[in-house]
């Protein structure tokens, strides 16, 4: 049986939707969105990003970013703290760092449950085939 690539992509598509519908669902009991707690992660994996790198990371513009980042210092999930010369860092308060853990584990359980389906061999040859096409992306995916 042949897929089109069109099929294909919209097939990784809506993956990608059904984990983004799940993991917000999932997440609305912390009081979070997805994108809050993408920013809760990777604030936490590297505390010292500036406001330009976490808006990478979290695939949005600064502008995007710093509105985000209003809201959660506003929330009690982030502060700011003073960076090198005029730059203004971010970093998690005890309540952001209790979401971003609680997240870990509805994100853990979503995942699992819509991998559940392949054996352990099928979801390493995915990762691999995953890893293979993001490693062909000049832009870096």
């Amino acid at each position: 049986m042949s897929t089109s690539l069109q099929e294909l992509g919209r097939a990784v598509k809506r993956l990608q939707n059904r984990h983004h519908n799940a993991l917000n669902a999932g997440l609305r009991e912390l009081g979070v969105s997805l994108v809050q707690w993408d920013a809760l992660r990777h604030l936490d994996q590297r505390p010292d990003a500036s406001l330009h790198d976490l808006a990478q990371l979290t695939f949005q513009t600064d502008q995007a970013f710093g509105t985000l980042a209003a809201r959660m210092v506003d929330r009690g999930l982030i502060e700011r703290v003073p960076g090198p010369g005029r730059a203004v860092r971010h970093r998690l308060t005890d309540r952001g760092r209790q979401v971003r853990h609680a997240g870990d584990e509805i994100m853990e359980r979503v995942l699992a449950e819509s991998f559940a389906p392949l054996s352990p061999e099928q979801r390493a040859t995915l990762g691999g085939l995953l890893d293979r096409l993001l490693e062909a992306d000049p832009e870096g995916g």
